[in-house]
């Protein structure tokens, strides 16, 4: 039996912002949700086939704009802190999350230190 990864959660401001992309994205599956380590964050829709299903929105809770950083390099993916899908419901099964999942952020190899 697989391990099961810890499940992740979004953050309240990131919640809101999931419900209104999900709104505006009826054949979404989910939300992917990309952490930068400067506060921004990017999210999409994707459908069932792991495609775009709306545009990538970056946002930085209680602030106007992205930071400078983000404008400058629009997120570059050397500062992802932490990534995710947050599944809408009723949810694909596993074995189709981890095909879309690895089609949106791709895989992890495990590397000694």
């Amino acid at each position: 039996m697989a391990a099961k990864k810890a499940q992740r959660t979004p953050e309240q401001g990131e919640q809101a912002m999931i419900e209104g992309i999900l709104e505006g994205s009826p054949e979404a599956v989910g939300v992917a949700v990309i952490r930068l380590n400067c506060g921004c964050r990017k999210m999409a829709a994707v459908d069932s086939n792991g495609e775009p299903a709306s545009k990538i929105i970056m946002y930085r809770d209680l602030a106007e704009s992205i930071c400078e950083q983000c404008r400058e390099d629009n997120g570059d993916y050397m500062r992802v802190t932490e990534q995710f899908i947050h599944w809408n419901t009723p949810a694909p099964d596993d074995s189709q999350k981890s095909i879309i999942s690895a089609k949106v952020l791709g895989t992890t190899e495990n590397h000694p230190q």
